[in-house]
């Protein structure tokens, strides 16, 4: 089971915006209402451990993008603003 973030959606502009946690199966469709008072919710986006090490092949994540290598007019460098460091 996971625990997933939700908030209030609130209905009224001096309405507070309320957070509550909610252990769900990761099959479960996301909560549309307050399970207590009915209230309209969403589901909150968090970070977690999972994203430590995203994209360097360390967790899993999908492979860093290569860098095409720059393409000089034969005139020299840039001065480093296309990626190059020359």
């Amino acid at each position: 089971m996971a625990t997933y973030v939700y908030e209030t959606i609130p209905q009224k502009p001096d309405e507070p915006v309320l957070q509550f946690e909610v252990k769900q199966s990761m099959k479960d469709a996301p909560l549309k209402r307050h399970p207590d008072t009915g209230a309209p919710v969403r589901r909150v986006i968090t970070g977690g451990y999972g994203l430590i090490g995203a994209n360097t092949g360390k967790s899993g994540g999908a492979p860093k993008a290569e860098k095409p290598e720059p393409k000089h007019g034969g005139s020299g460098c840039c001065g480093g603003a296309c990626g190059c460091h020359n």
